[in-house]
């Protein structure tokens, strides 16, 4: 996103699923994106405390939760200290970076050393990449584990929680809509999703001896078998 905005300062562009855009640079703000970009994000970071909630949800003897994150990019940081914002009470959390599948491998290893724990996988471009990787990990060390995106659950992860992203490309589509009728991308504001998707995988639960409590399965939009 960022090389096209530099290739062109007057092309209207609609960027869909960008995370932080403000942080990284590619709008003013969020209600007047400025220029010539606009479009929807991926998620707020407030998203991130769910995931937290998630964990505690259907792994209730979880006491110690490890944050994957991707440290180098300022998404990373801004979802760990959301969940570390409402996961000082009762929860021991630590972080594990996302950037090198060997060395993921090691840490969760090392972490899974000791009883009682679960991971988070928060939103980046290494986990997009590996969501059949990170979930075997956690699968391998019998850890319970909170992803970002329905295709991690399908991939065999435990539980996800994220927006609807065939919705978002949807909305950009009204947004392009807009502009070739003359509207311009600085006065449409940059908007968070608005439809979100639980996900449990029934045959991880098992495997990890989770009895998934009933009101959890009640609210999930997909419940994988």
């Amino acid at each position: 996103m960022a090389q096209l905005q530099q290739a062109s300062r007057t092309v209207p562009i609609v960027f869909v699923s960008a995370i932080d855009p403000v942080g990284s640079g590619l709008i003013t703000s969020m209600a007047r994106p400025g220029g010539n970009v606009t479009g929807f994000v991926i998620f707020e970071y407030a998203l991130a405390a769910k995931w937290l909630e998630l964990l505690k949800e259907i792994a209730p003897g979880v006491k110690r939760a490890a944050v994957l994150r991707d440290a180098a990019v300022a998404s990373g940081i801004g979802q760990f200290a959301a969940i570390q914002a409402v996961g000082s009470v009762g929860m021991e959390l630590s972080a594990i970076d996302l950037r090198d599948v060997g060395e993921i491998e090691r840490a969760i290893a090392d972490f899974a050393q000791y009883p009682n724990g679960g991971l988070i996988v928060t939103a980046s471009q290494f986990g997009t990449n590996h969501p059949g990787p990170l979930a075997a990990l956690a699968a391998r060390h019998k850890l319970p584990a909170v992803y970002p995106f329905p295709y991690f659950a399908s991939a065999g992860g435990l539980i996800s929680y994220g927006p609807n992203q065939l919705d978002e490309y949807h909305r950009a589509a009204a947004y392009v809509d807009r502009i070739l009728k003359g509207e311009k991308p600085a006065d449409l504001p940059v908007q968070a999703p608005t439809k979100y998707e639980l996900v449990i995988n029934l045959k991880t639960a098992r495997a990890l001896g989770l009895e998934v409590p009933a009101a959890l399965l009640a609210r999930a939009d997909e419940v994988i078998e």
